[in-house]
């Protein structure tokens, strides 16, 4: 089995090679098909919850010491020039209500219990 991966991984190279520009295939499913998620599904059932948090905090704390904390800023503008470009200045305003309704009515239940 593993003889025929690294033949098929050779051809892909083989073809990469010969197109310039041209990435070679990532080995494994395809994000998002059916294969990917009982992949996912094998190593929740082998490594636990868990393992998932953990190897998330050490991406984390790699990327906060290879960027630096002025990345999360950066990347949190961006994302919000993007949302008010997409969905408009009125979104933060539907939204913030949303917010305020909801702080309200916690508010209402914490005095009448």
């Amino acid at each position: 089995m593993a003889a025929k991966q690294r033949q098929a991984t050779q051809r892909v190279s083989q073809v990469a090679a010969e197109q310039p520009g041209a990435e070679p295939r990532r080995r494994g499913p395809r994000a998002g098909t059916e294969n990917a998620r009982r992949g996912g599904v094998a190593v929740r059932e082998k490594y636990g919850l868990d393992f998932f948090a953990r190897i998330g905090a050490i991406g984390g704390k790699k990327v906060r010491e290879r960027r630096g904390a002025d990345f999360y800023a950066d990347i949190g503008r961006i994302g919000g020039q993007r949302t008010r470009e997409t969905l408009g200045a009125g979104h933060y305003e539907r939204i913030g209500r949303m917010g305020g309704f909801r702080q309200r009515k916690r508010e209402r239940q914490t005095d009448h219990s």
